[in-house]
């Protein structure tokens, strides 16, 4: 009689550490980057778009603008869908929607047809990117989480700085002749890459029975966003005319219509209730301060490099690459500091980064403290936006995730927003005469910001601490 016995050598695959969430993130990541990526890389191709599609400048605008737009219009929606339809199913398609339209901005053969595609660009953005805070939400928990949310914030950091670096570099290798083409055509073999792989990697989800999309929440949100964000990002093109302050102050009253028609629905397309949940509130308020001041130092220390100082739009990306990195590094290994200190990561690395843009306001010539300041600001901030997500995150069930990552995505992207027409708007209206006393200025004002944020998140790691 033969006995078969198994190879004891072989480990039992149960006792192995799953991988699967953490290719899945990967993935999720790597989508998540490309969508950022393309918020700052067509800046540097605006000179080239104008002289090969006769474009004017308000339509530059509008290219630079539309993705923002389309992007702002369905952060909350996108992540309610995910809900309903199942995340994997949204990521996907919004991916897909992403690739379709990058394909059709890199052909444009004029203005109009590249500003539609780049709105509805965004829209693919804001179907996908909601999914990923509400994925790892679902498929991590503890110190995995933590990690997780470090990874998400690092690929936040280094996309916005990497998005002028590679728009300069594909613009100026002028590939086969094709021009600013490339910035948008390079996205589609990495976006058909993530759709395939998230197809097999992203758990598929099924719909919460008994949901439902709430259209008169819908109705009053798209056109509250719109009417808050286009006049910002169109506002100093055009001269601040009238129309622009009657629009914000038309969307501010929506979005007090809006909070009005959720507390009285019964399936609310963002549950406010969330904000009962410890840490979102102050959360949300200090992240809004954070990305604000974040998107107006990217905004005026790039147009201080180039239209102060000289450099090209590649070597102003390359000199903030250095502090992006460590910004990136940073927000990605805060978790391996001591247990005790991540509460207070953020309000400390809000100081931190106030005081690098104190030292950008003294040295607005560009010497040798403004880039030291750079790499400052990326050591403070990377870990508090890291401990950040995590703090405001830790208290959150996995069933209220999608309405906390409507908010939190959508604070992102209008906290940018109004960080960049804010500080933007003061730096151009200075730079007219001194880039330096503009950036002096413009820094000042961040620092100060920053200050206030470090307020909220004192509240938060308070909040975070207490048992």
């Amino acid at each position: 009689m033969t006995l078969t016995t198994s190879a004891p050598a072989t480990p039992d695959r149960a006792a192995r550490p799953d991988r699967r969430p953490w290719f899945m993130l990967a993935v999720l990541l790597l989508g998540q980057f490309m969508a950022l990526l393309d918020v700052t890389v067509v800046n540097v191709a605006m000179t080239d778009i104008r002289g090969d599609l006769h474009a004017s400048g308000a339509a530059l605008q509008l290219v630079v603008s539309g993705y923002t737009v389309g992007y702002a219009m369905l952060l909350i929606t996108g992540a309610r869908l995910g809900e309903l339809f199942g995340r994997r199913r949204l990521f996907v398609t919004g991916t897909i929607a992403f690739t379709v339209c990058s394909l059709l901005c890199g052909l444009a053969p004029d203005p109009v047809t590249l500003i539609a595609a780049r709105i509805a660009q965004g829209a693919g953005a804001a179907l996908m990117m909601p999914q990923v805070i509400s994925l790892i939400q679902a498929q991590f928990s503890g110190a995995a989480r933590a990690k997780a949310l470090s990874a998400y914030t690092a690929v936040i950091s280094v996309a916005f700085v990497a998005g002028q670096v590679l728009g300069g570099v594909l613009v100026g290798a002028n590939l086969f002749g094709t021009g600013w083409r490339p910035i948008f055509l390079v996205n589609v073999p990495i976006g058909v890459l993530v759709a395939l792989l998230a197809l097999r990697l992203v758990p598929g989800g099924v719909a919460k029975a008994g949901r439902r999309l709430d259209l008169a929440g819908l109705a009053i949100a798209v056109p509250a966003v719109v009417l808050v964000v286009l006049p910002l990002v169109l506002g100093h093109e055009v001269g601040w005319p009238g129309w622009t302050f009657g629009s914000i102050a038309a969307g501010v009253l929506l979005a007090v219509l809006f909070v009005v028609v959720e507390r009285r629905v019964r399936d609310p397309l963002v549950d406010l209730g969330v904000l009962r949940i410890r840490g979102v509130a102050p959360g949300l308020a200090t992240l809004a301060a954070g990305v604000a001041s974040y998107g107006g130092f990217l905004f005026c220390v790039s147009l201080h490099l180039q239209s102060g100082l000289g450099k090209t739009a590649m070597a102003a990306g390359l000199a903030m690459a250095p502090g992006g990195i460590v910004f990136g590094l940073c927000g990605f290994f805060w978790n391996r500091l001591p247990q005790r200190v991540h509460a207070w990561l953020t309000p400390c690395g809000y100081v931190g980064s106030a005081v690098a843009y104190a030292l950008l306001a003294l040295d607005g010539d560009g010497g040798t403290l403004f880039f030291v300041a750079l790499l400052l600001f990326g050591l403070s901030m990377g870990p508090a936006f890291g401990s950040l997500m995590a703090q405001a995150l830790t208290h959150v069930p996995v069933e209220r995730a999608s309405d906390v990552s409507g908010l939190l995505t959508t604070t992102l992207q209008l906290g940018q927003v109004i960080g960049v027409a804010t500080f933007g708007s003061v730096f151009l209206t200075l730079a007219t005469a001194s880039s330096a006393h503009a950036i002096t200025t413009t820094m000042t004002w961040a620092a100060v910001l920053l200050l206030a944020g470090s307020g909220f998140a004192v509240v938060l790691a308070c909040a975070s601490v207490r048992r």
